[in-house]
């Protein structure tokens, strides 16, 4: 995902909070934030993610007349291609890490740009050859200066895995 401005907001953090049922008060409360170490409302870990509802693109949000295949097996009734770079298997999000390097705050104007990360195979008795790939996002504040960066692991497989 590719985000020009993603304006961090002490609504959105709170929201995003509860959301994950985190009742942290340094998340929604500014006078109790106020006598901790970073000393003002940040936000959780992963919240930099929320970013991509800011993307019309991303290309796990529904969009209004399109069919959407969602997160379940087949849940609206999309069936999937098969996809798997011609070998008839499929993908899946294996992993994903967060580096931050300071507290994101609400204030904090940030921008993310997406970068391939490592690529890697190995081979397995029962989906085949396994390609592992990673995306880096690198999300940055309106100084330019680096805040968080995320990589995600992606798998594909060479075919489907019996079951």
């Amino acid at each position: 995902m590719a985000v020009d401005k993603f304006l961090v907001e002490a609504s959105h953090i709170m929201m995003f909070a509860r959301s994950i049922a985190d009742d942290n008060q340094i998340y929604y409360d500014g006078d109790y934030a106020k006598g901790t170490e970073p000393g003002s409302i940040i936000a959780p870990p992963t919240f930099a993610q929320s970013s991509a509802q800011f993307d019309p693109d991303y290309f796990l949000r529904p969009k209004i007349g399109e069919p959407w295949f969602g997160s379940g097996k087949e849940p609206t009734g999309v069936t999937s291609s098969g996809g798997g770079g011609g070998g008839g298997g499929g993908g899946l999000h294996a992993e994903q890490h967060f580096e931050y390097h300071r507290h994101l705050k609400p204030g904090d104007v940030l921008s993310a740009e997406v970068k391939p990360g490592k690529t890697w195979e190995r081979e397995s008795k029962r989906a085949g050859k396994l390609t592992f790939s990673e995306t880096v996002t690198e999300y940055r504040d309106q100084n330019g200066e680096l805040v968080i960066t995320a990589t995600g692991v992606g798998v594909r497989t060479e075919r489907p895995v019996d079951q």
